[in-house]
């Protein structure tokens, strides 16, 4: 379903065409988009994991809630991103590099388990394959949306806000 905002709106005026840079209405499911950005955002960030997840600064989750925030919608755990071309991808390359990363991500997380702390991934020695592929995916995803792939992870009371906003 697509959201469009009326010129004529008594509403605030015009409603913008964008979220945080993202368009908000060119992909159906921009809000399942917008959660696997973020959990790829911070999956592929080293420096965000060692600052924050490892250091337990609060508002942004841990691994765990990366993870299932990449999944728990859209069940990227049981079938292939390609599945979502043209709803939550924009192309099949989107797709493949989202599934390289969620596969590459699950299979760490099955190995140390989901509530393992932070540290049990990120010196898991298969970790620097997974962030890579994470990075891949990201950046497509974001430079996709007219983003900057290397600004900082939102929180996730930012990411609430910007899906409930639009």
């Amino acid at each position: 379903m697509t959201v469009q905002g009326s010129e004529n709106s008594s509403r605030r005026g015009r409603r913008s065409s964008t979220m945080g840079g993202m368009p908000v209405n060119d992909m159906p499911w921009w809000r399942w988009r917008s959660n696997v950005r973020s959990a790829l955002h911070m999956l592929s960030d080293p420096v965000f994991q060692r600052d924050v997840w490892l250091a337990g600064v609060d508002g942004y989750g841990d691994v765990t809630d990366a993870v299932y925030r990449l999944v728990e919608d859209t069940w990227l755990d049981n079938w292939s991103a390609e599945k979502y071309v043209g709803t939550i991808f924009r192309d099949s390359q989107e797709a493949a590099l989202v599934d390289t990363a969620v596969l590459r991500v699950l299979r760490i997380m099955h190995q140390v388990g989901p509530d393992a702390p932070v540290s049990a991934y990120v010196d898991h020695q298969a970790w620097p394959e997974a962030v890579r592929a994470a990075r891949d995916a990201h950046v497509r995803l974001t430079v996709s949306d007219g983003e900057d792939p290397d600004a900082q992870p939102r929180s996730l009371e930012v990411l609430r806000i910007m899906t409930r906003s639009a």
